[in-house]
């Protein structure tokens, strides 16, 4: 066995595989499914999880900017692919340049793709807000106008209607409907006269939510990871998570009754304990908000985070006696004999979604992928 890893993050690509296949048995009326590989992969390793995401079933890959793009077709993936953020002239370039498709919502935006378009026709998405709020319009009439533009112009082809969720996982409120149905009757007319066009609306949580917003696609991201976007179980959702997230214990020390640990005193020992350190932290992506209030696994036991989190380690209370010796395996994230942290788990005790915590997740992290 060779050195243990200050800190590491594994990557089932197997699981994403997985994930990505569970997705599609869901899916009706012949709906594709389309993967976010976005912030690296959701913190995952954006060109590894993508092609795992092919594998599993995905025809789409979505991305928020013209770098992940470009970076997905430099490593030669070569499937559809759609940025979904917003682009300046200069990233619209880039985007093109890699052949992917791109979201517009005004007609100054299609002129521009237009003139920036070289080769075959720039394929175009047009966005109606229906009540998330961020990109898109909120005027139909203005979508329908944008949409006919797009149609109209030979250096151009409209490729796809959508919109966005913004309540779509907190099951059982009232705006994901009416999200849903606006979107229904922007859509309505437009299925006949533009035929070609992908209409698309789901994220993960719609996805598994409510079949009636699968269109002819879903964009799924946290799901794709084995997540659950109802921040709940996510094997209660057919789900495995991908990614695990370990160290190691680096020191064993004894502590007397009152005496702290680490910065500004936040923690004192109430008797006689042994105290292991990690090399890990917030730098890592460790939170600081876990500070004596996290866990972490060692030995297949359970063991609190205690005392502040600093930026390259943390300190976990292992008792007031231990058979924990340093060189020991600690999980942050994942399982370890028949005990789990999940980044569900994690995400509740910092008050967050567990996207923050993958995404958080630092680049001196290593990421090592397997299960392909």
């Amino acid at each position: 066995m060779g050195s243990p890893q200050r800190a590491l993050a594994r990557v089932d690509l197997g699981a994403v595989a997985r994930n990505c296949a569970h997705l599609c048995s869901k899916l009706t009326g012949g709906a594709e499914l389309c993967a976010v590989v976005k912030a690296d992969a959701y913190g995952h390793g954006q060109v590894a999880c993508a092609q795992a995401a092919l594998d599993g079933g995905a025809t789409t890959l979505a991305v928020a900017t013209a770098a992940e793009a470009a970076a997905l077709r430099e490593a030669g993936i070569e499937s559809r692919l759609l940025v979904m953020g917003a682009l300046t002239r200069e990233s619209l370039d880039e985007a093109l340049a890699a052949g992917a498709e791109v979201l517009a919502w005004n007609e100054p935006f299609v002129r521009a793709v237009a003139e920036h378009a070289t080769g075959a026709p720039a394929r175009v998405h047009v966005k109606l807000d229906t009540g998330m709020g961020r990109l898109g319009t909120t005027d139909p009439e203005q979508a329908r106008t944008v949409a006919a533009a797009v149609n109209a112009d030979d250096r151009l082809e409209l490729a796809g209607l959508m919109t966005h969720f913004a309540t779509a996982d907190e099951r059982g409120d009232d705006y994901f409907p009416r999200q849903l149905a606006a979107f229904n009757e922007f859509i309505g007319p437009l299925r006949a006269e533009y035929p070609q066009a992908t209409v698309h609306a789901a994220n993960s949580a719609a996805t598994l939510r409510d079949p009636a917003s699968h269109f002819d696609m879903v964009r799924c991201g946290i799901a794709v990871y084995g997540l659950d976007p109802f921040l709940t179980d996510a094997r209660a959702q057919g789900l495995e998570p991908a990614l695990s997230l370990q160290s190691y214990v680096a020191e064993v020390k004894r502590i007397g009754a009152g005496e702290s640990v680490g910065y500004g005193r936040s923690w004192r020992a109430e008797r006689d304990a042994w105290i292991g350190v990690l090399p890990i932290g917030y730098a890592d992506g460790v939170r600081r908000g876990l500070s004596n209030g996290g866990e972490v696994l060692v030995a297949g036991r359970r063991f609190p985070l205690v005392a502040t989190i600093s930026m390259d380690n943390v300190t976990i209370d292992l008792g007031p006696e231990t058979d924990v010796r340093p060189g020991a395996e600690a999980t942050l994230i994942g399982i370890q004999g028949e005990h789990e942290i999940t980044c569900e788990q994690v995400a509740d005790a910092l008050g967050t979604i567990n996207y923050e915590v993958t995404c958080g997740i630092g680049p001196r992290v290593p990421r090592v992928h397997a299960g392909r």
